[in-house]
């Protein structure tokens, strides 16, 4: 059984100062994809951001304290990947993959577009340029889990006030004809709804009255896998418990082992 977490810390350090790798420890996931690190490699010289047990890859955004992701793996892969040879993705440190035998791995931070309209149009066009890049991955023929920080909601059951975000980034028609064209064309699959369709699952409240108390949220955080891995989906799972973040972790366990 292959466990794995995607979480978005906001900033790694905070959220290792909110207990986020004692509760990482205690889980013993087989994989970890971290985005918006918020941080530079040469400033996460204390231990604990190396646990034990695991390979640690970061890859940083050139800006200090903006963006970045990482994966962390009990398994040693073959290979990683962190440049992908456009912008913003390789200067932001938005995209780190890792490859094990047949299977690839991989932890991407999606722009936000909610900030302005020059905001909204970089995200639009990551979108595009990502959507290229999804689709020569099915055509590696490779089994791909693709932990990733969306900043889109696909469906209304995904969000609380979906009626009054229509017209909000995160929502917008044509980010959600996105998602359909990810999973209804190219072929990707939701795995968290394979194995839990209830509403108000959601892994991002924000900061703004008592949203998280509330659970007034969004589901912005996926683990979007290959068809032919979707019989091998055992659990999902949120964890809220304890606040790392605004996001929550999100946990998956897949009936089979990952190795090098």
């Amino acid at each position: 059984m292959a466990k794995i977490i995607t979480c978005n810390t906001n900033g790694i350090r905070s959220a290792a100062s909110k207990g986020f790798f004692d509760w990482l420890g205690s889980e013993q996931a087989d994989v970890v994809c971290i985005q918006e690190t918020k941080a530079q490699v040469h400033q996460l010289s204390d231990p604990v951001f190396t646990p034990d047990g695991y390979h640690c890859f970061y890859n940083d955004a050139i800006k200090k304290g903006y963006s970045g992701t990482a994966i962390y793996s009990k398994a040693e892969p073959q290979r990683v990947v962190t440049r992908l040879g456009w912008d913003p993705l390789d200067s932001e440190g938005r995209y780190t993959q890792v490859d094990f035998r047949g299977l690839s791995v991989i932890s991407l931070y999606m722009p936000s577009g909610s900030s302005s309209d020059a905001a909204l149009q970089k995200k639009l066009r990551f979108m595009d340029d990502f959507l290229v890049h999804l689709r020569k991955l099915r055509r590696a023929r490779r089994e791909v889990i693709l932990c990733a920080d969306w900043n889109i909601c696909h469906k209304e059951i995904d969000l609380k006030n979906w009626r009054g975000n229509r017209k909000n980034s995160g929502f917008l028609p044509e980010e959600r004809a996105w998602l359909d064209v990810l999973y209804d064309e190219v072929g990707y699959v939701d795995s968290f709804r394979l194995v839990n369709q209830e509403a108000e699952q959601y892994t991002w409240w924000s900061n703004r009255g008592r949203a998280r108390a509330n659970n007034v949220g969004w589901r912005l955080d996926y683990q979007v896998i290959t068809p032919r891995l979707a019989g091998k989906v055992r659990s999902a799972s949120i964890y809220r418990e304890e606040s790392f973040s605004d996001h929550a972790p999100q946990i998956m366990e897949y009936d089979f082992e990952i190795t090098s």
